[in-house]
C-alpha cells in the first residue's frame, strides 16, 4: 500500500492544507474518497490512519487533510501549535480549504492523477466537517455522493447553546477561551467566526444545502452522542427524505479516543465504516 503523509498544499490566507493519501500499489484508477476532520479535530486524530487503510483495501484512494486553520501545522499534524490559526477559523475558510482539495485532485499536474478517477468523487464529514461536505457537496457538482458521521444539523459550532450574555461578552472582547480537556489548552475562539456565520447564514444553512442534493446521502450517527445529538440526524433525514440514516450505539466519535494505540478500530466504528465502503461501492 501506497502511504504519503503530510503533503502541504497552500490553502486559505497563505496558510497550507495538510494531506495524506493512501492507495494500494497496483497502477489503475480508483474512486476518490475524501474525509473532512471536525471541530477541535486533525486528520491522524484517534489512529485516523487504520480508517484510511481499510477504505483503500476496500479500492479506494483515501485523501485526509487537516484544515489550514484547524491550529495544527505541517511540522506538527497532530499538535495545536498555532492557536492563532485556531481562533481565525471559520466556515467558510474551510470550504475554501475543501476547493483547494477537490482542485488538486482535478489537476493534471497532479503526481498522483493516474491513480485518481475524478468522476467517482465522494465527500465523508465528521461532526464540523460534516456540515462543511454537506454545504460543499450542495455547491459543487464533482461531488459524487456525501455521507456525515455525527453530522450537525446547523453552522453554531461551537456556540450555539451559548447564553446571550456570553455572545455579548465575546462580542465585547473579541474572543472567547473553552479549555481543551485532552491538552489543557486554552482555545481562542475570535468573534469573527461568530460574524462569518452572521454574514454567510443562507449559505451556510444546512437546511437548504441537504434539502438541494440529488446524489445520494448516508447520513450515519451514534445514538449515545452528547455532543451533536442523535436528533441532528433525524433532522437531516427530514430535510433530505432520500438519505440513508445508519444509527449505531455509540458516542460521537464512534468509540474511538486519541491517541488510539490498538492496531484494530472498536466495534462501531468498523460498523460505520464497512456500511460506509459498501454505500460508496454500491
Amino acid at each position: 500500500m501506497q502511504i504519503i503523509k503530510n503533503i502541504p498544499i497552500m490553502g486559505a490566507a497563505g496558510l497550507p492544507v495538510t494531506v495524506d493519501i493512501f492507495y494500494e500499489e497496483e497502477a489503475k484508477v480508483r474512486p476518490v474518497v475524501i474525509y473532512a476532520h471536525g471541530f477541535n479535530g486533525f486528520k491522524d486524530w484517534g489512529n485516523f490512519d487504520l480508517v484510511a487503510k481499510k477504505f483503500a483495501e476496500a479500492g479506494f484512494v483515501f485523501i485526509k487533510f487537516n484544515f489550514s486553520h484547524n491550529g495544527t501545522t505541517t511540522e506538527q499534524p497532530e499538535e495545536f501549535a498555532d492557536l492563532d490559526a485556531f481562533g481565525k477559523n471559520n466556515y467558510t475558510i474551510q470550504l475554501a480549504d475543501l476547493k483547494t482539495i477537490v482542485d488538486w485532485i482535478y489537476n493534471p499536474a497532479n503526481i498522483y492523477n493516474s491513480t485518481l478517477d475524478v468522476e467517482q468523487l465522494y465527500l465523508i464529514g465528521h461532526s464540523m466537517g460534516g456540515g462543511i461536505a454537506t454545504i460543499f457537496a450542495s455547491e459543487d457538482s464533482r461531488i459524487k455522493k456525501l455521507v456525515t458521521w455525527a453530522g450537525i444539523s446547523e453552522c453554531k459550532t461551537p456556540w450555539g447553546s451559548w447564553p446571550p450574555a456570553k455572545l455579548k461578552d465575546w462580542e465585547a472582547k473579541g474572543v472567547q477561551y473553552y479549555t481543551n480537556t485532552r491538552t489543557n489548552q486554552q482555545m481562542p475562539l475570535y468573534y469573527q467566526l461568530y460574524k462569518n456565520y452572521q454574514n454567510n447564514q443562507q449559505r451556510l444553512s444546512l437546511q437548504n444545502a441537504i434539502a438541494k442534493l440529488t446524489i445520494p446521502v448516508l447520513i450515519c450517527h451514534g445514538s449515545n452522542d452528547l455532543s451533536v445529538p442523535e436528533e441532528c440526524a433525524y433532522q437531516l433525514k427530514e430535510w433530505q427524505p432520500l438519505a440513508e440514516l445508519f444509527i449505531v450505539e455509540s458516542n460521537h466519535v464512534f468509540d474511538r479516543r486519541h491517541p488510539w494505540i490498538m492496531n484494530y478500530l472498536p466495534e462501531a466504528m468498523e460498523e460505520v465504516a464497512v456500511k460506509t465502503i459498501s454505500f460508496l461501492q454500491g
